[in-house]
């Protein structure tokens, strides 16, 4: 068996960033969106903010699943020695929440802009085939789904930066430099 590499590679470091930046930027974008403005007073900015957060956040899709194959492709960093069993395990299983809300979040997002009558744009580029057609019954289910995910999801986030914050300026491990250098 081939020894665990001390960093994770350069294409895992980087599908990391890249996904942490889109995810950070389009959640921001729906929750500023969805919290702060509205159709009847902001409704042009509010479709702009709104056409921008669907572009910026369907490119998930197609990158968590490169995440994926990649990281059943390619060893990863040991947890440091100093973490306890059961904290490995919650750290496996936190990664493993992650994953799923990264596909999750996206496939929500695509049908509660589709069933109510939108496109699901990718990068202004092109629009992904619309799978449903518009039904105000599932979207009245799709929304808060995609809304309790995207908290969910937020909080997840907060978790897993003061983890390795935690790791870098506490433990001093080398957990957060795994990510970063090689």
């Amino acid at each position: 068996m081939s020894a665990r590499p001390q960093y994770y590679t350069r294409t895992a470091q980087l599908l990391h960033w890249l996904m942490a930046f889109i995810f950070i930027t389009a959640w921001f974008i729906g929750f500023y969106s969805g919290n702060f403005l509205s159709y009847a007073t902001d409704g042009s900015f509010k479709t702009t903010m709104i056409t921008a957060h669907k572009n910026i956040a369907t490119p998930i899709l197609f990158l968590i699943v490169i995440r994926i194959f990649w990281r059943y492709t390619h060893l990863t960093p040991s947890l440091p020695q100093s973490m306890s069993k059961p904290m490995k395990s919650i750290a496996h299983v936190i990664h493993w929440v992650l994953y799923l809300i990264l596909v999750m979040l996206p496939i929500t997002g695509c049908l509660f802009s589709w069933s109510a009558g939108y496109p699901a744009p990718v990068l202004y580029l092109f629009n992904l085939p619309t799978l449903i057609e518009p039904n105000k019954h599932l979207m009245a289910i799709i929304k808060p789904i995609h809304i309790y995910l995207s908290w969910f999801a937020g909080l997840l986030i907060v978790g897993h930066i003061l983890a390795a914050l935690q790791h870098h300026f506490i433990d001093k491990d080398n957990v957060l430099k795994s990510m970063i250098s090689k």
